[in-house]
């Protein structure tokens, strides 16, 4: 019986693969993921809010520049630099951010056959798919689980709610170096910008937790850091600007 973070689950008769390989390749072939080219650039397009900033897909994209050749398009100025004057067949992958309103984050990599992609994670369980992680069933439920309860419990969830993601990060992190065993996973990769996004990281983070927080620190960019420090200022200014309002207005209600 293994203890997932919202269920348990029974594994006395699934076979167990070894773990994950790792996750730096370029052993995997596009070809088998995105289609054949015939000589045009393999092109990932994502429409994407600067509002509210996927910053998983942006540790991604780093992610996949050192493991491919990749030719980035109209990303945030800061990340303009990997874009080099070459001709496309020098390169295995296009990625292309377009700042837009948009209700979810979309993603396109072929304009002719398919439909967009919506939803962060699951523009980032396709990416991460790129580097050609295998994982047994155990891993694969377990990512799926925690998935749902980065966007569900931790993103959109109340105080209660991410008290409880707390504690099954330290029960988990007491064992394993990352989420999802002792790889890198694209849990790793989607929960760790949440915690930034919602100022849940530093203090609140478990003791198990900052470790983990250090590690995931140490795979982004400078650039995205700055990125994730300019928008834990603005959720300071938020809560101060409600704390204010909030005052003001028990202030006056008090003075009737």
């Amino acid at each position: 019986m293994i203890h997932m973070p919202d269920a348990d689950l029974d594994v006395t008769n699934i076979m167990h693969a070894g773990e994950p390989i790792t996750l730096m390749t370029n052993a995997l072939d596009l070809n088998s993921v995105l289609g054949k080219d015939y000589g045009a650039l393999k092109d990932i397009m994502i429409k994407g809010n600067s509002a509210s900033l996927p910053l998983s897909l942006l540790l991604l994209h780093s992610l996949l520049c050192e493991s491919y050749r990749v030719l980035s398009t109209n990303l945030l100025k800061c990340f303009v630099e990997q874009t080099r004057k070459q001709h496309c067949h020098e390169y295995q992958l296009g990625f292309t951010l377009i700042w837009k309103v948009v209700p979810k984050t979309q993603m396109t990599f072929s304009v002719q056959t398919m439909c967009p992609m919506e939803g962060e994670e699951n523009i980032a369980r396709f990416l991460f798919s790129l580097f050609g992680q295998k994982h047994n069933a155990v891993n694969s439920a377990l990512i799926g689980s925690w998935v749902d309860i980065a966007i569900f419990q931790l993103k959109e969830g109340g105080s209660k709610e991410k008290a409880i993601v707390f504690c099954s990060m330290n029960s988990a992190l007491g064992k394993i170096l990352w989420l999802v065993g002792n790889k890198l996973t694209m849990v790793d990769v989607l929960l760790w910008p949440v915690l930034q996004q919602t100022g849940c990281c530093s203090a609140a983070t478990p003791a198990n937790g900052q470790w983990w927080l250090r590690s995931c620190e140490n795979l982004a960019p400078s650039t995205l850091l700055s990125i994730i420090c300019t928008i834990k200022e603005d959720v300071c200014k938020s809560e101060r600007a409600v704390k204010n309002y909030q005052t003001n207005r028990n202030s006056k209600t008090g003075c009737c």
